[in-house]
């Protein structure tokens, strides 16, 4: 996040989604896969997995975004322009997961048609019934959690990843893109936040939508084929 600003309301925002984070990734530690990873123990069918349930939720991401952007009213007008800008990119993650997977041995009809585990489905339904409120602006929250993920873990995981499973770099581009390219997202995040969050309200609903999400996000990990 950027230095402080003169926004008393951001701030507070700010300080909220920092308490977030450090609960989110000290909890993320003790969810199984992400365990195994970090003791250096990851197989092969981990990582596919891995890849598998995480595909069937960032599907849906370039559609919530736009969602909520349709959802802002004129007064937003800035803060919808950010979103737009931002759907195209999160529409080709999935499309990156997918050649992830076939190119670890994984068949891509399997990817494709997998169904949501049920942490997935609990995070998918939320994003969508927050994008459709009239001036959905807590959604920052959720962006500031996932966004974060890429920024702060992601290249670490990836580099993990390869070096316990020694698999080709066309095998990671989904971890790898996110770690290089969500810092710029953070610095539009930030933008964001300087323009939706004006009163108390709206940053206790910004930091209150990142707690869920980063709940839910974690449920989505804890249950991998729990369908």
């Amino acid at each position: 996040m950027t230095a402080a600003t003169a926004n008393p309301h951001v701030e507070a925002a700010q300080r909220g989604l920092a308490r977030v984070w450090i609960e989110f990734e000290s909890a993320l530690v003790q969810v199984p896969v992400i365990a195994r990873m970090l003791a250096g123990k990851m197989r092969l069918e981990d990582y596919q997995r891995l890849l598998v349930n995480l595909r069937q939720q960032v599907v849906e991401g370039s559609r919530w975004i736009s969602r909520a952007a349709s959802n802002l009213s004129v007064r937003h007008e800035e803060l919808q322009s950010l979103f737009v800008r931002h759907a195209p990119a999160e529409h080709r993650d999935y499309r990156l997961l997918e050649q992830n997977y076939v190119a670890t041995g994984g068949a891509l009809e399997k990817i494709r048609t997998a169904r949501k585990n049920i942490g997935s489905e609990a995070l998918s339904a939320f994003m969508y019934q927050a994008a459709s409120r009239p001036d959905p602006l807590g959604l920052l929250g959720a962006m500031f959690v996932i966004e974060g993920l890429g920024e702060r873990l992601a290249a670490g995981w990836a580099e993990a990843i390869q070096s316990q499973l020694q698999l080709p770099d066309e095998a990671l581009t989904f971890l790898s893109y996110h770690g290089a390219n969500d810092g710029d997202h953070l610095d539009m995040f930030d933008q964001a936040l300087v323009l939706a969050v004006t009163d108390a309200e709206t940053a206790e609903e910004v930091v209150r939508h990142a707690k869920i999400v980063a709940r839910l996000y974690r449920l989505q990990l804890e249950e991998l084929d729990n369908v």
